[in-house]
């Protein structure tokens, strides 16, 4: 049988990778954006998650088996993300209803189910690594709740199983998203490389010398996959990493090396990026201009705050894969090479030189 999926926010990091990896299996696809990009065989469905009536005109001939939320939007207050993001499930899941086709929903939420949001990220009382699946929510309102209750809420009411899948950081293709480390790293070494500022890892001592890991967006795309048409792993909540762990005082100098650049020490004090690109707009406009780059604007090929969030963390974050692998997802993905195969195919795609 084939299935049939709809993704939601299908040009996003996440989105885009599920989607070809859908499409690669077989499945029907049709991708859901408010300015969808053309992917090839997707078929792409244009949609405001926060306007109920234009969800139903755009979904009222689509019939997904299975659906995929891997979007949010970013909101000044936790409050307000809370309602925004709570709102663009709901709305979404009721407007899917009336076709009772939806068999089981998979929600990408990430690790700030167990660090807290942004306002609270990484302080308090929080559980003890590696993160595992069993610790319960911390005392503190975050929007992963919210998106959450609301897949629960409908998974009752229309009879769907459900999955939740935690990444810690994506690596992967997309350009403009708004939490993109690869690409804002891949820009800012181009930046040291033309103008000879030193390559300055911009976080904290605790990230330079701890244990961490990330993940793929195609190791998550395969997971989204797996976990959807896995028996076993319906109504479970997953964390998901590539497998592998390392500190970024290896992993820093090998991102250089690639890049043809020296790392520099690590510094006496944190160096933000949003410090560090502050003035880094005209510069890479410039670079874009000599090497006729696809985008010129700083602000669309790299998320300097998020970058900070993640790096500026002052606890080691390691996550456990146990649950997974016990259920049978045994894909593994070198870090390095998600990060050296991001950067040849960010090159080949003109975004850096």
């Amino acid at each position: 049988m084939t299935h049939s999926a709809l993704v939601v926010g299908a040009s996003g990091i996440v989105g885009n990778n599920l989607a070809r990896h859908l499409v690669g299996k077989g499945w029907n696809v049709h991708g859901l954006a408010r300015r969808p990009s053309a992917i090839d065989g997707v078929t792409a469905v244009a949609a405001d998650l926060l306007d109920p009536g234009s969800l139903r005109t755009a979904l009222a001939e689509v019939r997904p088996s299975h659906v995929f939320l891997t979007t949010w939007m970013r909101q000044n207050t936790e409050a307000e993300n809370i309602k925004v993001n709570g709102a663009m499930v709901r709305n979404l899941l009721d407007a899917l209803s009336p076709g009772k086709s939806v068999q089981h929903v998979a929600l990408v939420t990430g690790l700030k189910h167990y660090l807290g949001p942004f306002e609270a990220y990484g302080k308090g009382t929080l559980p003890a690594t590696p993160f595992r699946e069993e610790q319960p929510r911390l005392e503190v309102e975050n929007f992963y709740y919210a998106q959450e209750d609301e897949v629960f809420g409908a998974a009752k009411r229309d009879g769907f199983g459900w999955s939740v899948h935690r990444p810690h950081t994506i690596i992967g293709y997309a350009v403009g998203n708004a939490m993109n480390m690869g690409v804002t790293l891949a820009v800012y070494a181009t930046i040291c490389k033309a103008t000879g500022r030193p390559f300055v890892f911009p976080g904290s001592a605790m990230q330079w010398n701890g244990l961490t890991d990330m993940t793929d967006a195609r190791l998550l795309a395969k997971h989204l996959a797996w976990a959807s048409t896995t028996e076993a792993a319906r109504n479970q909540a997953f964390n998901v990493v590539n497998g592998d762990v390392f500190r970024w005082s290896w992993m820093w100098p090998r991102i250089a090396e690639w890049f043809g650049i020296e790392a520099a020490p690590f510094p006496d004090k944190v160096t933000p990026l949003e410090t560090q690109l502050a003035d880094a707009a005209p510069v890479w406009a410039d670079i874009a201009k000599k090497h006729g780059l696809a985008e010129s604007d700083l602000g669309v090929v790299s998320s300097a705050w998020h970058t900070d969030a993640d790096l500026g963390r002052p606890i080691e974050v390691v996550t456990d894969m146990g649950k997974s692998r016990k259920l049978g997802f045994l894909d593994y993905q070198p870090t390095d090479d998600s990060f050296f195969e991001l950067f040849a195919r960010l090159r080949s795609e003109k975004i850096i030189p």
